[in-house]
């Protein structure tokens, strides 16, 4: 029983690898914010069009999606110290040469270069963790990293307005350079080495199918977002490509054991529901952070940096759930999430009765509850999708958890742009405060929505995965819960 207790530990080798790669993973989390609350500014300083500057935003994203399907791949094949080290670096280059870009065709590029680093580090940092905690301690490892996640979007507008409002654009970029210098110091001396686990080839025509489809799709989403709709040609065209490369992926990946993704995975009942959760958080989560400061900014005339002070009651929520992975580890992921979910619909219901004037002590509070069963149920989710799976699943686990989530995010702010344009019935505060409502009754049901897969949950793992291959006999892959 002691030995037991004692695997079950987080030792403080396991606290030091999850800070070290928490450290270099903030980079990359406060940057898209950082960079989003500048974009205004950008057009003016660099003397360019406002659809031209998008594309320092627009650009990030795409390499940043194009990037993940080969994460998995190169952690296996080349060790995933030495790909997050390499992608570290590379983040930290590309951020020099950002804030000194001479001009905005400069900076896009360089933004492009920056994405692709993106786009590794953060599968690769979940890599590393879940393969180091085990399934016992996997809940608790988790939450430093997925609470991070969650602060971070919300970090980011407070400290971009901050630094738009008093400096140059330019540190908006270099303010990640001391940052992940500390990170890959501490990463060379302190980091494990993870060495390769195999020599299996990259597969490049998956890689040709699914890099361009998640690009495609993120896109169209994009465009769809900035112009309201889906009637133009900019948003429909790539994203009914995006889909058609995706659809001719899904059907080539199933013919293939060697294929870049293992789409079989999703015949795992508590992977399967977890994705599908984190794709639907997406509209609960990611479209929601794009409504609050829009709410605040548009109706109430506050400042972006005003918005962003009025936003950190969420955190705080979030950082209050601290408990919630130790719980994971304890009784199982469903409970969690069930309870997480129906707390945060409970602080997004304040949001469904917005007006001009409407107590900001309250909304604090609302936001405060809704932070809580976010980070909680996040946390859960993550841990949910791995308690299944084997070893060797969690490279190609973890690239399907960071497309879903990159999906979901993109699908969940396209839609509710185009929401809130259609209830949005005239350019009055009282009007946009009765289309914000409206909007945030949306974010409810798809919220409620994201109920069923939760509650299709298996209610606990019937043991550790190594156990479950051993008496299945199926070679390391767990039996698919029916």
């Amino acid at each position: 029983m002691s030995e037991a207790r004692s695997k079950d530990r987080l030792d403080p080798a396991l606290l030091k690898l999850a800070g070290i790669l928490v450290v270099g993973g903030l980079a990359p989390l406060l940057d898209t914010t950082i960079v989003n609350v500048a974009l205004d500014g950008l057009s003016r300083q660099l003397d360019s069009t406002v659809t031209t500057v998008q594309w320092v935003s627009t650009g990030y994203l795409l390499a940043f999606a194009m990037s993940i399907p080969a994460t998995g791949w190169a952690a296996d094949r080349f060790g995933a110290k030495r790909v997050w080290m390499w992608s570290l670096a590379l983040f930290m280059v590309t951020s020099a040469a950002a804030g000194a870009a001479w001009n905005i065709e400069s900076l896009i590029v360089i933004r492009v270069l920056q994405g692709i680093a993106g786009g590794f580090m953060q599968p690769v940092l979940q890599i590393m963790l879940v393969r180091s905690a085990g399934p016992r301690r996997l809940g608790r490892i988790l939450t430093v990293v997925t609470l991070a996640a969650v602060v971070a979007p919300i970090l980011g507008p407070v400290l971009g307005g901050l630094i738009v409002s008093n400096t140059s654009w330019r540190w908006i970029f270099y303010v990640n350079v001391p940052l992940c210098l500390i990170a890959l110091l501490l990463a060379w001396r302190h980091l494990p080495a993870q060495e390769a686990r195999t020599g299996k080839r990259l597969d490049v025509v998956g890689i040709a199918l699914l890099s361009p489809a998640l690009a495609g799709v993120v896109y169209g989403l994009t465009e769809v977002g900035r112009y309201g709709g889906f009637g133009r040609a900019q948003a429909i065209v790539p994203l009914i490509g995006g889909l058609v490369l995706l659809t001719a992926f899904l059907l080539y990946s199933l013919r293939r054991r060697d294929a870049v993704l293992d789409v079989r995975l999703f015949r795992v009942r508590s992977f399967s529901m977890s994705a599908v959760l984190l794709f639907l958080a997406g509209f609960s989560l990611y479209g929601a952070i794009l409504l609050l400061p829009l709410y605040y900014q548009q109706v109430r005339g506050d400042t972006a940096l005003t918005a962003g002070l009025l936003l950190a009651p969420q955190g705080l929520g979030a950082l209050l759930t601290r408990w919630a992975g130790g719980l994971t580890d304890r009784i199982g992921a469903k409970p969690i999430i069930v309870s997480g979910m129906l707390l945060a619909l409970l602080g997004t219901l304040a949001y469904t009765q917005v007006g001009t004037d409407t107590n900001e002590w309250y909304l604090g509070i609302a936001l405060v509850v809704r932070g809580a069963g976010l980070g909680a149920a996040t946390v859960a989710i993550v841990t949910g999708a791995y308690v299944d799976l084997t070893q060797d699943d969690i490279p190609n686990a973890t690239t399907v958890i960071r497309i879903m989530q990159q999906l979901g995010g993109s699908f969940g702010t396209a839609a509710l742009v185009v929401i809130l344009e259609h209830a949005t019935s005239g350019s009055e505060p009282g009007d946009r405060a009765a289309g914000f409502g409206t909007t945030f009754w949306w974010v409810t049901g798809f919220s409620v929505l994201a109920l069923v897969p939760a509650l299709l949950l298996p209610s606990r793992r019937t043991g550790p995965p190594a156990e479950k291959a051993a008496a299945s006999g199926t070679g390391g892959r767990p039996v698919p819960k029916k």
